[in-house]
């Protein structure tokens, strides 16, 4: 993992001219990756934090939030151009539904490409390979932490699932108020960014602390359900892809046709589902490293867990 470390701190300047020059389709905006993995710090269990703490690069400092980004910022280097493809699935133009048969494949149709396929891979490889004293599995598993973190927010971003032909929103131009902008971006960073500016005084960390108010007052009865996988498995990306395509027909989408321009109808009525599906994103990472790190904890710890969802409230 040495070597990783090494590599991560002499790529940083790198990586920070490249994304200046270089455009193109992100998950959520850093702000919004940065929100779901802070949100998922505050409800992983004492085993799972230690888990994550022993695996983060050094320069993150023990904060997972810090290179929740990363696989934003390394895509575009040719080392890493072949994860450009797990960031998103695409699927058939106004069906409104998802299908990991039928829709998780790349460009030249390798099946298993697409970002539910790098969700289960990247748990698969950080289940199996945790408990390994190999050095060169401890890097990869860093290298997964991070992919798999960055993944489960990208596929809540209802645009990441979304249609085949505009390339989920990215060649539907429009305006965000006053700026020419596209769609995709519209809900990568726009609405958080607006947002920031006209609720939570221009501070990302604001809007996490009313995301997370929200979780423990209007989402509490939602919360064992976002958390569980129906299927008892460790994760299970395809119900949040299903999600997140329906989210994309009904708001996405809506009243956001080329050229049109988009104000405040569109941005308050929006972003409720943005912040809903950063929560839901948080929650759902949160769970599945618990069960990734800390697959059998005692009953206490389970009902602990989610005593502190409902208590949280009251210490933000």
């Amino acid at each position: 993992m040495s070597d990783f470390k090494n590599w991560w701190t002499k790529s940083t300047f790198f990586i920070l001219l490249l994304l200046i020059t270089i455009s193109g389709t992100y998950g959520w905006g850093k702000e919004g990756h940065y929100a779901t993995c802070k949100i998922a710090e505050s409800f992983l269990s004492e085993e799972a934090l230690k888990a994550v703490k022993e695996l983060l690069p050094e320069t993150a400092e023990g904060d997972l939030a810090s290179v929740c980004s990363w696989p934003d910022e390394i895509k575009w280097m040719y080392k890493w151009r072949w994860t450009s493809e797990l960031h998103y699935v695409d699927t058939p133009d106004f069906r409104c539904n998802y299908d990991y048969c039928r829709d998780c494949h790349d460009s030249s149709g390798v099946k298993d490409r697409c970002v539910t396929g790098a969700i289960y891979n990247y748990t698969e490889q950080l289940v199996t390979g945790y408990n390994a004293s190999n050095s060169v599995v401890k890097y990869n598993l860093t290298e997964a932490l991070m992919f798999l973190s960055h993944y489960i927010g990208d596929v809540h971003q209802p645009l990441h699932v979304s249609f085949t032909s505009d390339e989920g929103g990215n060649t539907i131009i429009v305006r965000w108020y006053k700026r020419k902008t596209n769609l995709h971006h519209v809900w990568d960073s726009d609405i958080i960014e607006s947002a920031m500016k006209t609720f939570y005084d221009k501070d990302i960390d604001v809007m996490i602390s009313a995301i997370q108010k929200n979780i423990t007052d209007k989402w509490s009865n939602d919360i064992s359900s976002w958390a569980n996988c129906t299927s008892g498995e460790d994760v299970c990306p395809d119900p949040w892809a299903s999600e997140s395509i329906k989210c994309s027909c009904n708001y996405a989408y809506r009243n956001a046709t080329p050229g049109s321009t988009l104000e405040d109808e569109y941005f308050l009525s929006r972003l409720p589902i943005v912040e809903m599906r950063l929560a839901q994103g948080g929650v759902r990472l949160a769970a599945t490293l618990n069960r990734i790190f800390d697959p059998y904890p005692p009953v206490t710890q389970k009902l602990a867990y989610f005593g502190n969802i409902q208590r949280a409230s009251h210490t933000i």
